[in-house]
């Protein structure tokens, strides 16, 4: 029975949740046929044809099934279930969802992942290190409220990390504030930043300490094995890639030629020179573009930010970063 509840693609071996490998590649299959162009209903009806078994073992597909595959944010990885999406993916499946959605004239659940995702993957907790997860609370009443928190934020029902927690309207706000700091001292993009020494994240860790483990019990031969190789050079790779200093000022400075102080957010430029805001308990918020340039603002109290700029001149409160923390 407690299988029927483990998506698909995952399942209990000795109390852990590890990868069902045969479902893992129709899981992927589903997530990049998708991003190829082809529908739900395309995906359906290709793997019910081919007889290929869904998650209760039965070769029966239809769009809905396939709709909550693309949808699913577990695939993304949490405290129980190893990351089988990344996330560039996941974002790219969900726009699409959402493009295609609005084509076709339907409307956007309100706590759906369909619109959700400007923010997902851009916010990082400065607590722990982990990725921020928006959560909605009595969904579709008058007391709905959303926030964004760490996702280790509760743990075993109980506070595991005392991040900072913050509103889709807390995150727009500290953007503008951050924005209009360049766009009304244009020379800040000449300077460039210093080099940090390259860090391993936390997900390259991570993994690494699982493989670690499954060595350590030689298990060489263990198909899960062979996953997590794969996703621990994947995870390489994303902390090796070039610094593109110059490539990325650029991208700013064209983003941002023509534009007067902002007013109001926009989601395009948000999207074009955006790279991660790192929060904090205390209310500290370090933004940080594409660049490396990183903006410290406040969310908790904008007007006592206000006063510090007004007396600090804010230049002292302005650095740069490479990659990462």
């Amino acid at each position: 029975m407690m299988q029927r509840h483990i998506p698909m693609g995952y399942c209990m071996r000795d109390g852990r949740i590890c990868f069902d490998i045969e479902k893992v590649k129709t899981v992927q299959k589903i997530f990049k046929d998708y991003l190829s162009g082809s529908s739900t209903h395309a995906i359906a009806k290709e793997m019910t044809a081919k007889g290929v078994m869904n998650a209760n073992n039965k070769p029966s597909w239809n769009h809905g099934s396939i709709g909550r595959i693309l949808e699913n944010i577990k695939y993304l990885g949490d405290e129980m279930y190893p990351q089988m999406i990344e996330p560039e993916i996941f974002e790219q499946v969900q726009r699409l969802r959402t493009e295609r959605a609005q084509k076709l004239g339907r409307a956007i659940q309100p706590n759906s992942m369909n619109n959700k995702n400007l923010f997902n993957g851009r916010l990082c907790c400065g607590e722990c290190g982990e990725e921020y997860r928006r959560y909605a609370e009595n969904c579709g009443k008058p007391s709905e409220k959303i926030n964004w928190k760490c996702r280790h934020y509760i743990y075993k029902n109980r506070v595991h990390c005392i991040c900072g927690v913050v509103t889709d309207e807390q995150i727009k706000e500290v953007f503008i504030r951050a924005v209009n700091e360049i766009i009304k001292n244009t020379s800040l993009l000449e300077k460039k930043p210093k080099e940090n020494p390259k860090r391993y994240s936390l997900e390259f860790l991570q993994i690494d300490q699982k493989i670690k483990e499954l060595e350590e019990d030689e298990q060489f031969s263990s198909k899960e094995l062979a996953i997590l190789i794969f996703q621990r050079a994947e995870a390489f790779y994303k902390t090796a890639q070039v610094y593109d200093y110059d490539h990325n000022t650029e991208k700013m400075k064209n983003a941002l030629s023509d534009k007067q102080p902002q007013t109001e957010f926009d989601e395009e430029l948000f999207s074009q020179i955006m790279k991660r805001m790192v929060i904090y308990e205390d209310g500290r918020i370090d933004v940080e573009f594409i660049n490396g340039m990183t903006i410290h603002e406040n969310y908790k109290n904008p007007k006592r930010e206000v006063e510090t700029y007004a007396n600090r001149k804010r230049e002292q409160h302005i650095q740069y970063t490479a990659s990462g923390r």
